[in-house]
């Protein structure tokens, strides 16, 4: 059984705020300050001449991420954010005038962006009417697996299914999920999934991974080609001249130098999440998310009904008003379109839902 105590003392900021805003960024343990500095310690130490053992730990890594979401260490790469992610994607298919992205309504601007700035027409729909939005001009479907603002955790499996059965691919953003609830890539074999990992996975920020499906590594060409591109890359004293052989994995899409001191710490943040469990995180991250639903519906509030989610979203008159006077008591949350947001992660406790809804009560 974990002593959740124990962990939340790995967590240093906790010491000092009552943190309830996960969603917007997570909190790093000490655990994954002493694996950036562990890192920087041996480039001191030995000036760096080993720098190809360092591909060889992030190799472990992707192996590590691949047992969390259930994917082949294969299928994984590492990219600076999910946004470079969706850009492989929308680089990679090939789009006629009239295609069409399909995503679900105040879904996150990166998937809103992205298709209109290529000049793609975006169908924005709610989720009882995607069925009915996907067209024969339909390429993709690109969605996140939790809503950043409403909290509304996507119904993935009805989605894959259709997404199947009309062979449209579907592009999933777990960076409102990953590290807090578990997601099975080999189950719902997306085209990708994609996470950044300075929110729940607890890193800290300018590294994300993703998962690429091995049948859409063929049609996708690499945004970013370099030293690291050819397949021998790591032959460094005669590296190849000439058009690089591309690797079959996901790695195809790094081209060049990685950033090892932030792959260390996300390390460090996997090792956490594997050793607890994930099923036993996300019992423990829905337990204090329901139990903080449950609270502020005794002040005579009205959460949106979101059960699955680790975001509680409060309609208030004034959230950005009420946001400030918490964190003013030291309390820390989110204000996003009308909405106070609400969210809770494996450190939080009962005693921070308790300070919460004390001076929540007090300033409404």
């Amino acid at each position: 059984m974990t002593d959740w105590n124990q962990v939340r003392g790995e967590f240093p900021s906790l010491a000092h705020w009552t943190y309830l805003n996960t969603a917007t960024f997570g909190q790093h343990s000490l655990r994954t300050e002493a694996a950036i500095a562990g890192h920087l310690a041996r480039r001191t130490e030995n000036a760096c001449y080993d720098f190809l053992a360092w591909f060889n730990d992030h190799d472990g890594l992707r192996a590590k991420l691949a047992s969390l979401i259930h994917c082949s260490a294969e299928d994984v790469a590492f990219f600076p954010n999910s946004a470079a992610v969706l850009g492989l994607l929308l680089n990679g298919l090939e789009w006629a005038d009239g295609d069409e992205v399909v995503a679900l309504q105040d879904e996150f601007p990166n998937q809103i962006y992205a298709p209109l700035a290529r000049g793609l027409v975006l169908k924005e729909v709610t989720p009882d009417l995607l069925e009915a939005s996907l067209t024969p001009r339909t390429r993709l479907v690109a969605l996140s697996t939790v809503n950043y603002i409403t909290g509304h955790r996507a119904d993935i499996e009805a989605i894959v299914r259709l997404c199947h059965e009309r062979g449209i691919p579907l592009y999933i953003d777990g960076t409102q999920s990953a590290g807090a609830l578990r997601f099975d890539f080999s189950a719902y074999q997306p085209a990708a999934f994609a996470a950044n990992t300075y929110k729940w996975m607890c890193c800290p920020s300018g590294v994300a991974f993703a998962a690429i499906h091995p049948a859409m590594r063929p049609r996708l060409r690499p945004l970013t080609v370099g030293w690291r591109s050819h397949k021998d890359w790591r032959k460094v004293e005669n590296l190849h001249h000439g058009p690089p052989a591309l690797k079959d994995s996901a790695e195809r899409y790094e081209g060049g130098m990685l950033a090892s001191p932030l792959l260390y710490a996300l390390e460090a943040c996997v090792d956490t999440f594997l050793e607890i469990g994930p099923e036993e995180i996300e019992q423990r991250v829905l337990h204090l998310a329901s139990l903080t639903r449950k609270r502020l519906r005794g002040l005579g509030l009205e959460p949106l009904d979101n059960p699955g989610s680790p975001i509680i979203a409060v309609p208030l008159p004034d959230a950005p008003a009420a946001a400030r006077s918490l964190k003013d008591a030291r309390i820390l949350v989110a204000a996003r379109h009308g909405l106070l947001r609400v969210s809770t992660h494996f450190y939080n406790n009962e005693s921070d839902v308790d300070s919460l809804l004390d001076v929540l009560g007090r300033i409404l």
